[in-house]
């Protein structure tokens, strides 16, 4: 019960935060009350549209009867009229004018003109009417009208007469209780069953809807029993077609997670397994240096210990590096766009006393032109720091190193040396975390290159790994995407 009301109360709060067709934009979204709000938005839009059809139908099939009534009329009347020569008479009985005034609820009019337009019979109030440029034998016309500001509805006829002669008009009038009594009541019995229907079908709807989102709530309390470290594929037996995209989207997701928690585990174990060996080094030379009397023996095991401390020290940082490369760097840094060349030539000559020491030529051949990127400068920093270090540790004194950048599409940045080099058979390899060449008697930690590659992997780069021209050392070329603009570029320093 306490779970079945926490998730009443998540619903409902969600359903009064979420952005609905007839409010502005809240923090949550509903599934089920867009669908509602889009299903009942256009029924009310339509609703005063179909009332107005109704209403305009109601007062059109209202004048058929009636129309045809004030036309039998007309007719009556046409059949009256006596034309003898210039005088235009009507034989209109007493008991016929009677009859045709005798309406309860509308008040008839009358009227037939002679051949100047005068006044023969009828009513005076009937307006007159233009006469049109043909007229049809027997033809009975229709229009509406008012007398004396009360709207009527006009039945007129004109009678041939000779050329030059106004035609004889004759027009009967009402006016419209009947009509509107009668729209009234057919208006009346369309729209008083929707008062009924519409609420009738929103709480349809409502209850359908309900129903149609009930796999989502099951799918929901599936997922909420599960325990909190279970990454495995959530079954999409029984799930709703149009919800199994995002169910094989969600487990590929979590496939991924469970693969970067194993990563990350392998990671933790094996930077355990390899600060265990400096730290045991370290206590070991310590515990002898402990024990040691004479003073030349105890200054060659604190150098060792130094040795020792400086070699955990840099396993260390590279550990962290990697970890930081690896993370989510959208969270923690900003890319900026970052002049590539003028990075990679600050770098360099950051390591020139190094490189002196060790008896190593290091060089630098640029474009002489920026070479603009998208990128992180610190990290790019790091990077550029590993290459050199590798270079300058695996190439024997009186070697060089090559600090090169190139434009074409790509921005590219090379890094190469005449050392030993790595065999073709081990390229594949020398990326993986503490993987170290055989053979190679240079102290490392095997993260150097894997931290290049985590980086590079962060800027969208591609590292490849070849022999120079001369067959000896390595070149490693990383190919990095251009900014197309002008942008400024971030003097890294």
């Amino acid at each position: 019960m306490a779970a079945e009301s926490e998730r009443n109360a998540g619903l409902q709060s969600a359903a009064s935060r979420r952005t609905s067709a007839f409010g502005g934009p809240g923090e949550l979204n509903s599934l089920f009350g867009e669908i509602l709000d889009w299903m009942l938005a256009p029924l009310l839009f339509l609703w005063p549209i179909s009332i107005a059809f109704t209403h305009n139908i109601a007062n059109q099939i209202a004048n058929q009867p009636y129309d045809q009534a004030l036309s039998d009329n007309v007719a009556a009347i046409v059949r009256l009229v006596k034309i003898d020569g210039n005088r235009v008479g009507v034989n209109f009985p007493a008991p016929a004018r009677a009859m045709l005034r005798a309406d309860e609820f509308d008040t008839l009019y009358y009227q037939v003109t002679g051949l100047r337009g005068e006044l023969v019979a009828g009513d005076r109030e009937i307006p007159w009417v233009e006469v049109p440029e043909k007229i049809g034998a027997d033809e009975v016309l229709f229009r509406d009208d008012a007398i004396n500001g009360e709207e009527i509805r006009v039945a007129y006829a004109f009678l041939p007469v000779p050329a030059g002669r106004i035609p004889v008009l004759v027009q009967v009038a009402e006016t419209r209780n009947k009509r509107g009594s009668l729209a009234s009541r057919i208006i009346s019995g369309v729209l008083l069953p929707q008062f009924a229907i519409i609420p009738l079908a929103v709480v349809l709807v409502y209850l359908g809807l309900s129903r149609g989102i009930a796999p989502l709530h099951r799918l929901q309390a599936r997922i909420r029993r599960r325990r909190p470290g279970d990454l495995s594929p959530i079954p999409i037996r029984g799930v709703p077609e149009e919800m199994r995209p995002v169910i094989l989207a969600l487990n590929d997701m979590m496939q991924r997670l469970e693969e970067n928690l194993q990563a990350q585990e392998r990671f933790i174990a094996d930077a355990a397994h390899q600060l265990k060996t400096p730290l045991t080094g370290l206590k070991m030379q310590t515990e002898l240096a402990l024990k040691e009397t004479d003073p030349a023996q105890l200054r060659e095991f604190v150098v060792r210990i130094a040795t020792a401390t400086d070699r955990a020290a840099h396993l260390t940082r590279q550990l962290l590096l990697l970890a930081r490369a690896e993370a989510s760097h959208e969270k923690i840094h900003t890319v900026e766009p970052v002049d590539l060349e003028l990075l990679a030539k600050r770098v360099a000559e950051e390591w020139v006393p190094r490189a002196m020491a060790a008896g190593i030529d290091l060089g630098f051949e640029c474009t002489g032109w920026p070479l603009a990127i998208e990128g992180i400068p610190q990290l790019l920093r790091e990077m550029l720091n590993n290459l050199i270090d590798n270079a300058i540790k695996y190439t024997p004194r009186g070697g060089r190193v090559t600090v090169r950048t190139r434009a074409s599409t790509q921005a590219i940045l090379e890094i190469e040396d005449n050392g030993i080099g790595i065999p073709e058979s081990e390229r594949g390899r020398v990326f993986e975390r503490f993987y170290r060449v055989l053979g190679s008697e240079v102290d490392g930690s095997g993260l150097g290159l894997p931290i290049v590659r985590e980086i590079a992997e962060l800027h969208r780069a591609q590292v490849y790994l070849s022999t120079p021209g001369d067959g000896q050392g390595t070149r490693v070329q990383l190919s990095f995407p251009r900014r197309n603009d002008a942008d400024r570029l971030v003097q890294a320093g």
